[in-house]
Parts: C-alpha cells; sequence; structure tokens
C-alpha cells in the first residue's frame, strides 16, 4: 500500500475537505452502528475515524496506515483508538475481530487490492461487512477534474490517476467479489464542498500531495502559473460549489474456509450478486 508522507494538515487542506463529507454516508452504506467494533483501513489523518468515533466511541475503533505523519495525527486526534502503522496487505489483527472493516478512498492506492481486501475480510467476523469507496477519476466526476483537466491542456500524456484500481464504475465490485465477498453490491456517494475562492481552492494543490501535488511541484515556475491560470479558466468564477461523486461498494463475509487467510488471493466459492451502480446525487444503490 503506498503511504502519503505529507504533513496531516496538507492532507486535511487539499483531500479533507472532500473526504470529511463523504465519511457520514460512506458509514452509512456500511451499515456502521452502535454496538460494532470496526476497523478503518488507510485512516490517512481521520476523516473516516473521526466519524467511527462519533458513532461508536473510540475504544470501538481500530484503525491502520503506512504513512507515520497519519499515525501520529489519528493518534493525537482521537485518544483511545487503537492506531497501527500499517499497509492494509498484513494487517495485523486476529481472524474475526470486526464486525466491519472500511477503506475510504484507499483502495486505488493499495499495491495490491484484492490481497488487501482479502486481509480486510480476514479480520472481519463471518456475515460482517467488507466496503470500500473511491473517487469517480476515471468518469470525470471526482474532485480532481478540474485539475486534471487543465492539467491534459498542458500535458496530454499526464497520469491522473484514471487507470488506478477502483476508479471506474462497477471496478470496486468486481474486486471485492475477486477477494471472496459475497452479495456485492455498489452505490454512488456524492458530496458537494463550497469554495469561497479561487486562491482557496488553488493553494492546497501546492503542498505536495499525492499525484496532483507532485505534478504541480514538478514544474517550473514558468509552466506552474500556466497551469494555476488554466485551472482558473476551467473552473466557475468564484465563488463556486464543486460536487464530487465516489464509486462505492460493499460485500459480505463468507465462511473461513473460502478465503485464503495468509492474506493471499481468495478462492472464490461464492461471490454473488452484483448490482450495478445508482445514478448521480446523494446515496443510489
Amino acid at each position: 500500500m503506498v503511504g502519503f508522507e505529507v504533513a496531516a494538515d496538507a492532507y486535511d487542506r487539499f483531500m479533507g475537505r472532500y473526504s470529511i463529507q463523504l465519511a457520514p454516508g460512506f458509514a452509512d452504506f456500511a451499515g456502521v452502528a452502535s454496538g460494532q467494533r470496526v476497523l478503518d483501513v488507510g485512516c490517512g489523518p481521520g476523516a473516516l475515524t473521526g466519524e467511527l468515533v462519533k458513532r461508536l466511541g473510540a475504544k470501538a475503533v481500530s484503525a491502520v496506515d503506512p504513512s507515520e505523519s497519519f499515525v501520529a495525527a489519528v493518534g493525537e486526534r482521537y485518544r483511545g483508538v487503537d492506531m497501527r502503522h500499517v499497509a492494509a496487505e498484513e494487517l495485523p489483527f486476529a481472524d474475526g475481530s470486526f464486525d466491519a472493516a472500511l477503506a475510504q478512498l484507499v483502495v486505488h492506492h493499495m499495491s495490491d487490492p484484492v490481497r488487501g481486501l482479502v486481509e480486510m475480510a480476514r479480520v472481519t467476523r463471518r456475515g460482517g461487512v467488507v466496503a470500500a469507496c473511491v473517487w469517480d477519476h476515471a468518469g470525470g466526476t471526482g474532485p480532481l477534474t478540474a485539475f486534471w483537466q487543465a492539467a491534459r491542456q498542458l500535458d496530454s500524456d499526464v497520469d491522473d490517476g484514471s487507470e488506478l484500481a477502483g476508479t471506474r464504475e462497477g471496478h470496486l465490485a468486481e474486486l471485492l467479489a475477486e477477494a471472496g465477498l459475497r452479495n456485492v453490491e455498489s452505490a454512488v456517494l456524492s458530496v458537494s464542498v463550497e469554495h469561497p475562492s479561487f486562491e482557496e481552492w488553488w493553494e492546497p494543490f501546492t503542498l505536495g500531495v499525492g499525484l496532483p501535488g507532485a505534478y504541480v511541484l514538478g514544474l517550473d515556475e514558468a509552466r506552474r502559473a500556466e497551469l494555476r491560470e488554466r485551472c482558473r479558466e476551467v473552473l466557475p468564477t468564484a465563488p463556486f460549489k464543486l460536487t464530487a461523486r465516489a464509486w462505492t461498494a460493499r460485500g459480505f463475509r463468507q465462511s473461513c474456509r473460502s478465503l485464503d487467510v495468509r492474506g493471499r488471493r481468495a478462492h472464490v466459492l461464492a461471490a454473488g450478486s452484483i448490482h450495478p451502480s445508482g445514478k448521480q446525487g446523494g446515496l443510489q444503490r
């Protein structure tokens, strides 16, 4: 799993403005409710972790992330959460430890998405939920769409992340089924964020977070200024609101016999049905 070695505050300013809004709907879709014990996989600075703590209490929440800065931030922000510095593909928990395992905006950063999902299933009890969501980077309705549209005007071959796992419609469901989850369902979650000025929208892209941050930092001053103005042209006049969609899927843990508990690959016995994603807007099932 790929880690983000950037300050938690930088990630908050870059993606947190969207991911914090995404967390309640994602937790609802996963059926998170009082009395459960839940794992947040690839927790980042804690957008979903905070929502889980509100619903369950810190003692009922565990979280993992491969980035030291994020682990430290979550440990400070949410005292009592069982926070581990580890990747999704090698979870340090016993089989069946949780009622649910959730991965918000993480699967596309896993070095082996199926292995990561198999591990999430392994540590979830039989009948428990494994759920994941990823922004619609491939379909052009994610939070970074305007940025990449402007970047492609400068560099048609730029890597915009649209080929990563889970970024196209239906792919998350395919991955969950391949990992051995049953009764897989898909949905679309959407969030809207108000940006008071262009500068407020643009500045987080200069902080070096993710593919967009690396791209900006790799440009010389003149090209960076050109990109900035192309982004201004692509976006509405400020203040403006951007709506972003995330592909979302959940499945249910099968018996231990159907999973390779060493976290390699799933032995799929009965993947269950895969339902098509809903239409844009709110939560579509």
